[in-house]
């Protein structure tokens, strides 16, 4: 296996984001919790960090991914907890991920309001709510908000998708693409 890449992701509630990152080819572990940057944006919010191999999937396809899965162009009055952002460790990484940004603003995605931002402070959730959509595939919650994410993902991303990981949910495949 390569070397794994990690990148913080905001934006809508950490258990979907986690459940989406969770059911992709080469994404090896996702850290749910929440993220701090540097001010003004040093408050926490819900978030993931994903840890992923590159020779699998690249980080602007994670980033794409996380673009259509969340409201990236709503600047709703809860961001605060619900920040939309792309977290760096690393200065070289903002650049990329600025540049990636930069496209979808270009083509589809317009008016973006993700953040590109340094990622300051990471905190877990509580270990009963980690791995959520897996331990508790028929929760209301997830059946509500999580398995329409993933079947939007299967229609649009299909050949990203686990359907391994998927099947074991219940989760059927769309078969007419």
């Amino acid at each position: 296996m390569n070397d794994l890449v990690k990148v913080g992701l905001g934006g809508g509630c950490h258990w979907c984001t986690e459940g989406v990152f969770n059911s992709l080819k080469g994404v090896h572990h996702v850290e749910q919790g929440w993220i701090a940057s540097t001010k003004p944006y040093d408050s926490w919010s819900e978030a993931v960090i994903v840890h992923f191999d590159p020779a699998v999937i690249r980080l602007s396809h994670i980033i794409e991914i996380h673009l259509h899965t969340h409201s990236s162009t709503s600047d709703h009055h809860l961001r605060s907890k619900y920040r939309s952002a792309i977290y760096y460790t690393a200065h070289n990484e903002s650049l990329t991920i600025k540049s990636i940004l930069k496209e979808f603003e270009n083509t589809e995605l317009k008016q973006l309001v993700t953040l590109p931002l340094p990622l300051s402070k990471f905190k877990m959730n509580k270990e009963e709510y980690l791995d959520y959509l897996y331990t508790n595939p028929e929760s209301q919650f997830c059946i509500r908000y999580i398995h329409p994410k993933l079947m939007q993902l299967m229609k649009r991303y299909d050949a990203s998708m686990d359907l391994d990981k998927l099947k074991h949910l219940g989760i059927v495949p769309i078969e007419d693409k």
